[in-house]
């Protein structure tokens, strides 16, 4: 008999909402306090079925949650996105993670649409009141009013113009209301229809079929409230848009193997960037871009490197419709635009003959393919055609082929790329022999969230003979990184800022860039090698093939010392080890055993 889990709540659910432990919830169904079913050997309890005390209980639950954020007024707190998570996550109840993603991060899109409108809306007013303003001033109050409400004077300023029903001082008025879903969805196309070049199709409007509670949206909406611009907007797109970046990263680590999808830890996004080094007016592709996080870093570099980020030339590609929409709600969050595309990467080329300064991308790892849907003179295919059974190496043709002659090249990629044989291992060789190989990183496992499969990261360079750097033909960086790491939980490890500089620098200095220091071989973490030495490993590309063992430093224990010492311990843990032995075998004779 199938049943229909959404009419049920989990025990770890009801436990999440009470704010009580899985065994107090378990005792109260053994005794009958709660109904439920049994299925397999867990309990689902039915929504239906719970007591009124319970189900008040729960909504108290709620509201002390929202509450605790709303009493706070510290939202610039480094905690903040932390404290709204919490928040947010407990009133999500039983709704499964990949709705509610879209729900909350939704909202969070139109608080941030409406605090840069309302930014705007306060520069036209005080310009309409200048005299010294030639463009805006005016005396009648009615002129003044119709300058306020005039779509151009917003959008112009890179801002969308958002309508009286879609303003968030409008649907905080209606969090009470039992039809607030209706009126958020209502706002959603009423923004669209008046922004359908930039929005159309990518706001969500799935606040009135959800089976989310109404007065739980309303609570989403007022948690939301206390992010407020304090006439300082610019501080608050960038709190908007750590949040909404915190956010996505918690629902992925939600959804697990999934969440992978649509994001890629921080940690090794920042690790690309920062050894690409971007530079404004470049053309980027991410041919995989998800939820636009590579982007959403570079831009963050140039930033920090007193570069203009709108200058970026963005270009993505991402099959599913969903993330693509979040993909365009977080680019415009942080004041990027670019284009994103629909499609499938292996069949659809969105940018045909884009050539790209740099390509940066976490593809899909050994993902399944049909070659026979591709072009007979297809222009991607130049090292030849993958196997149907794993797409790495067509994901790494289609990065060659957008490359522009100086261009290069950062993507994840699954360990078994670099040692791989039979005909990928033929496609890898002819990858090296075209001199495109610039650096390999081999990194620790437990950098994604949930899934501890192992990766390396690729970099490619179209021209090692001309570009930005020294002239380097014949030559790659092997980086040995599996033992630098930070462990942030028991499931997930990931590079720390000086980590990344560490790793980062080891590469500058290797490409000979100023300021970055000599560059020399280390043991056990990098090593130059010359083609000619990769060819000698049968093109393998595994970092720790080159690098060898670290030296271990001389602790000044002569050795004869060391093995005395090692024997004496043995031969104590034999020693306690028969004593042991003898304590249980007595033992069970009193148990007559």
């Amino acid at each position: 008999m199938s049943i229909n889990k959404s009419q049920f709540i989990t025990v770890a659910e009801m436990a999440k909402m009470l704010g009580v432990t899985r065994a107090a919830i378990n005792k109260q169904i053994s005794e009958k306090k709660i109904p439920a079913e049994k299925l397999g050997r867990n309990y689902l309890i039915p929504k239906s079925a719970l007591p009124k005390d319970l189900e008040d209980r729960i909504r108290s639950e709620q509201q002390k949650a929202s509450e605790s954020i709303l009493e706070k007024s510290h939202h610039r707190d480094l905690d903040f996105e932390k404290e709204l998570w919490a928040a947010a996550d407990k009133l999500r109840g039983n709704i499964d993670v990949s709705e509610y993603k879209n729900i909350v991060l939704g909202l969070l899109f139109l608080k941030y649409i409406s605090d840069a409108f309302y930014k705007r809306r306060e520069e036209l007013e005080k310009f309409t009141h200048d005299p010294k303003n030639e463009d805006f001033y005016v005396k009648d109050e009615k002129a003044r009013a119709q300058i306020l409400e005039t779509k151009d004077f917003y959008k112009s300023a890179g801002v969308f113009y958002v309508p009286e029903k879609s303003r968030w001082e409008f649907l905080q008025t209606k969090t009470m209301q039992s039809d607030i879903g209706q009126v958020l969805d209502k706002a959603m196309d009423l923004i669209e229809e008046d922004n359908r070049a930039e929005l159309e199709g990518v706001l969500p409007k799935i606040y009135t079929r959800t089976t989310l509670d109404h007065a739980v949206i309303g609570e989403l909406v007022n948690i939301f409230s206390r992010i407020s611009f304090d006439h300082n907007f610019d501080r608050e797109k960038d709190i908007l848009g750590r949040i909404y970046e915190y956010f996505l990263g918690q629902f992925a680590s939600s959804e697990g193997k999934r969440g992978g999808e649509f994001f890629t830890a921080r940690s090794i996004v920042k690790l690309l960037v920062e050894i690409l080094e971007p530079y404004e007016n470049a053309r980027v592709l991410d041919p995989a871009c998800g939820s636009g996080g590579m982007f959403v870093s570079m831009g963050e570099y140039l930033h920090n490197h007193e570069q203009d980020p709108s200058k970026l030339a963005i270009n993505g590609q991402e099959s599913n419709q969903t993330t693509l929409r979040l993909a365009k709600m977080n680019l415009a969050i942080r004041g990027l635009s670019g284009k994103i595309e629909l499609g499938n990467t292996y069949y659809q080329d969105k940018f045909p003959h884009l050539q790209a300064d740099f390509v940066i991308a976490n593809p899909p790892f050994n993902a399944e393919w049909d070659p026979s849907k591709l072009a007979d003179n297809d222009p991607r295919i130049t090292l030849g055609i993958p196997p149907s059974g794993n797409a790495n190496f067509m994901w790494i043709q289609h990065f060659v082929h957008h490359l522009a002659p100086n261009g290069m090249a950062g993507f994840v990629m699954a360990n078994g790329a670099l040692a791989v044989s039979g005909k990928e291992g033929e496609l890898r060789q002819k990858l090296i022999e075209a001199d495109l190989v610039d650096v390999i990183i081999a990194c620790p496992s437990k950098l994604f969230y949930n899934v501890s499969l192992p990766v390396s990261l690729w970099f490619l360079a179209k021209n090692k003979n001309g570009d930005r750097f020294r002239k380097r033909p014949g030559e790659t960086l092997f980086i040995d990184a599996r033992e630098i790491f930070e462990h942030i939980s028991r499931k997930q490890v990931v590079f720390t800022s000086k980590q990344i500089q560490k790793i980062a620098n080891t590469i500058r200095a290797w490409r000979g860039e100023s300021n970055a220091g000599e560059y020399k071989d280390i043991p056990g973490l990098c090593k130059s090698a010359k083609l000619e030495d990769i060819k000698k490993n049968g093109y393998v590309l595994t970092p720790g093939r080159y690098v060898g063992l670290a030296e271990e430093e001389d602790d000044g224990i002569p050795f004869q010392e060391k093995v005395h010492k090692l024997s004496a311990e043995i031969k104590d843990a034999f020693k306690k080890s028969d004593e042991l032995e003898e304590t249980i075998i007595a033992n069970l004779k009193r148990l007559d055993i």
